[in-house]
């Protein structure tokens, strides 16, 4: 009798509980499977067509977690093509299709540092702490003496996903390599200085300076700074420069690559890219 009391007492504690459990979790599953089902939201079909022909990169540099949500943003009329530069200009004319737009025509564009001082350019201080550049600007905006001076401690390059961006050996200065640069724009948000920029990708040259100083200042603290001496715009036979708040301004829709204002430029702040 003692033993049958005691295989009924384990019964009622242990057996009988995980029973319940089982039951109750068995329950809850087909609810949420039921639920699910009623409730779901209808994914239009069309936002998977679209996702499929963006780049698949998942990169951030539309401002979205990644190309799925950049889809449905899409779809739904919240973000614009153009915001996604990976994305083949192909890929893009048949995301417009999907939406029902006019045909999507924008030319390529690449990633451009505007800023080839480095080791050129004068220091305020000599930085010994740890980090890359925006860890640099904690401190009175940085080492250089040039607030607009590129630091070279790679947080462009940490950022860029397709290592297009490296440290120049002669000029430790950030450059861009123009045959592999998708313009997703991490290199261009990651900078704290707010000296990198997109340029056609058509394009040769670019301005590598973004001072805004007047020349005498520039030529104080920076051997290759724009000085606004107006030679480029004065040289230039399309009328494609102008200088705008003490820096050159190209116009690549009149700029035809000649080259010129690369050669008359004393400074050499004009350069050819990726060449």
């Amino acid at each position: 009798m003692e033993i049958f009391l005691n295989i009924m007492e384990i019964f009622l504690n242990i057996v009988v509980p995980v029973l319940i459990v089982a039951v109750l979790a068995a329950l809850f599953a087909f609810c949420l499977s039921f639920l699910g089902d009623k409730l779901a939201v209808e994914r239009d079909p069309k936002i998977d067509e679209i996702e499929h022909n963006l780049s698949g990169a998942n990169c951030g540099g539309c401002g979205y977690a990644g190309c799925s949500q950049f889809a449905e943003a899409l779809f739904k009329g919240e973000a614009d093509i153009s915001r996604c530069n990976p994305t083949p200009p192909d890929n893009k004319k048949a995301i417009a299709k999907i939406l029902g737009m006019d045909a999507f025509e924008s030319e390529a564009t690449v990633a451009v540092v505007h800023c080839a001082g480095g080791n050129r350019a004068a220091d305020k201080y000599a930085y010994q702490g740890f980090g890359d550049c925006k860890a640099a600007e904690l401190l009175a905006g940085g080492s250089k003496a040039c607030e607009y001076g590129c630091m070279g401690m790679c947080s462009c390059v940490s950022a860029c996903g397709y290592n297009s961006v490296k440290i120049c050996k002669d000029t430790g200065a950030s450059v861009v390599d123009k045959t592999s640069c998708t313009s997703c724009g991490n290199c261009i948000s990651s900078c704290p200085k707010g000296i990198i920029g997109r340029i056609p990708k058509s394009a040769r040259v670019y301005i590598a300076c973004s001072s805004h100083a007047k020349g005498k200042d520039v030529m104080s603290v920076c051997k290759v700074g724009c000085i606004a001496c107006g030679k480029c715009e004065r040289t230039c036979p399309e009328g494609a420069i102008k200088i705008e708040n003490n820096l050159p301004v190209i116009d690549y829709e009149k700029c035809v690559s000649c080259g010129k204002c690369v050669e008359c430029c004393p400074r050499k702040c004009i350069l050819f890219h990726g060449e």
